[in-house]
Order: structure tokens, then sequence, then C-alpha cells
């Protein structure tokens, strides 16, 4: 009896020796199960919401001709020439060369003899284009507005949990500091970009805060 008690022992502790210990899960998966499920909800909020708009304000085209430094201006022509992301604008009075950015590459934003109206920033023989607007009426945007693509900020923007935008306050603000000709003419993370005349009747671009907060950048 005790021979075989013994025997009984040893082959037991040999059965579970020999028995593979269970696979221990790494905690390194269940970190990534844990970021992948608010992520992939955050993609589905992404995609259904709708980016954070704040409208150039426009403004009346001139003449070609009549093109000069400006932080807010706007000509309507004739396509005449298309080299990559610019086209040559003309009309009966003269030619601008418009910059359109990643927008235009490929020289396919606008066609040969089609008239538009474009309106931004002219300065240097160049006008960098914010908007064209199509014979049809119909407003194309080339530069992005707000927080760049990518960032927290952004995302933030595109769910509706980046900062208010009172852009009515904030221009009124602007006129309250003794300009005049208000035109938001862009948007940053945190402000807005505004041209606006001083009043000496030069053109100023503004850094206006969302704050409220003003600095002037450049004069015109």
């Amino acid at each position: 009896m005790t021979d075989h008690t013994t025997i009984e022992g040893q082959a037991n502790d040999v059965k579970a020796a020999e028995t593979p210990a269970a696979p221990r899960r790494p905690r390194r998966g269940l970190l990534v199960g844990a970021v992948a499920a608010p992520l992939a909800l955050g993609a589905v909020g992404l995609s259904l919401a709708q980016p954070a708009e704040t409208p150039l304000t426009p403004v009346a085209p001139v003449a070609v001709g009549a093109l000069q430094p400006s932080g807010a201006i706007a000509a309507k022509g004739e396509v005449a020439e298309i080299f990559g992301n610019k086209f040559i604008l003309a009309d009966g009075t003269g030619r601008a060369l418009i910059e359109t950015g990643k927008a235009g590459e490929g020289g396919t934003l606008v066609a040969k003899g089609e008239t538009v109206t474009v309106q931004g920033r002219f300065e240097n023989g160049f006008l960098h284009a914010g908007t064209l607007t199509r014979a049809d009426g119909r407003v194309v945007p080339l530069r992005p507005m707000g927080p760049p693509p990518g960032g927290l900020d952004w995302a933030k923007d595109k769910v509706g949990l980046g900062p208010t935008v009172d852009v009515p306050a904030l221009t009124a603000a602007v006129t309250a500091a003794g300009y005049s000709d208000v035109h938001v003419a862009g948007r940053g993370p945190r402000h807005l970009d505004v041209a606006a005349k001083g009043q000496d009747g030069r053109e100023r671009m503004l850094h206006v805060g969302f704050d409220g907060k003003i600095r002037e950048k450049r004069m015109f």
C-alpha cells in the first residue's frame, strides 16, 4: 500500500508538470483594445460632424487693372492661361496671376476661357485666392478655415467642441477700436484674420483673437 501510494503521487506530479500552463494574455493587447474602442467611436463622430464654418466677408470685384495691395480684394475676369495651381485672370483692363494653393494643384480647378471671380490677398503681384466663384454662382473655398487638419484643435472643431466664434461681436470690437471697412479674410485655430483700414486710411491685416484682443500684423 505504501509503495503504491508513493508511486501514484509521483505520477500525479509528473502529469501536472507536463501540462502546459494557459498562455497569459499580453497586457498590450488589453491596452490596444481599450484605446481602439474610443478611437473607433471618435472616427464615427468625426465622419458625421461638420466643420465649423467662418465664411469670408464678400468683397465686390474690381477690374483686374485696378488690383492693389490688400488683404481682402476681389477681381472678375476670364481664365487666360493655366500653370499648375496658378492661372492668369484677364479682362479688358489687364492680366493678373492668381495663386490657388493646394486646391488648384493638377491644373483642373479652372478651365481656359472660364469666367470666374476670385477673392483673397493681393501682394507682390500675386492674388492669393481664398475663394473662387464660378459663373453659375457656386463658391469654391480654396483655403482651410480654422485649425490645420489633423491636430487636436481640428478634431475638437469637427465634433463641435472647439471655441465659439462670435464673428459679429469680434468685427464690432474691431470697429470700436477705431478701424473701418472691416472684412474677415481668414480664420486660425483661435483667431480671425481681419482686413481693416486704420484712422490714417491705410489698410492693415489684423490678428483678432477669439478673446477680443487685436494685434496688427502688417500694413498694405
